[in-house]
């Protein structure tokens, strides 16, 4: 890593990546506490953010990528991957055609709200770990890592995660004026 990006782990940009960072890992972990309507209010205002603030740094892609410490578990992906499943009930699948498999098939793939923000977990929460420790070595690697990851990775399933939790949202809304609006004999 050269000199300029070392003394650039501690740039406005990437704090304020690794704060919505943190706050999103913050959220899914504790995902099944909420009710969902909130859950999926919060995640439509931090994802765009985290997309945002990972745009901002692309100039941190590099054509090497290191291996950097790895923070979550098998157990921990799996806590979050059920904690969403569990919040987003009947709402956790919806279809895709934006993934590699679509190229092969004729039908949209089927997809779970749940494994795709449990996936962008693991490359923030594990970014986020070698960040706490402060080294700014690991640090200039983990966030090198992390961009790298972004564009073929966990950067694209943000937006296709949001296309479902917008659904979700806007469908609770509906739901909930049809009901308002219901006259009972």
């Amino acid at each position: 890593m050269d000199g300029q990006q070392n003394a650039g782990v501690y740039s406005k940009d990437i704090i304020e990546l690794v704060t919505v960072a943190t706050e999103y890992c913050v959220r899914v972990e504790r995902a099944a506490d909420v009710k969902q309507h909130d859950f999926v209010s919060i995640m439509l205002k931090i994802l765009p953010l985290l997309y945002m603030k990972a745009m901002v740094l692309t100039d941190w892609l590099k054509e090497e990528d290191s291996e950097v410490e790895e923070f979550v578990t098998e157990d921990d992906y799996n806590f979050v991957l059920n904690g969403v499943a569990t919040v987003m009930s009947s709402h956790d699948d919806y279809l895709d055609v934006f993934v590699e498999d679509m190229k092969y098939s004729d039908t949209p793939i089927r997809k779970t709200i749940s494994e795709d923000m449990a996936d962008i977990y693991q490359d923030i929460r594990n970014f986020v770990g070698v960040y706490k420790q402060g080294y700014d070595e690991a640090m200039a690697l983990a966030l090198s890592h992390l961009m790298n990851q972004f564009p073929k990775y966990w950067g694209q399933r943000i937006p296709s995660v949001m296309r479902a939790l917008h659904d979700v949202f806007f469908l609770q809304e509906t739901e909930v004026e049809e009901n308002d609006n219901k006259t009972y004999e």
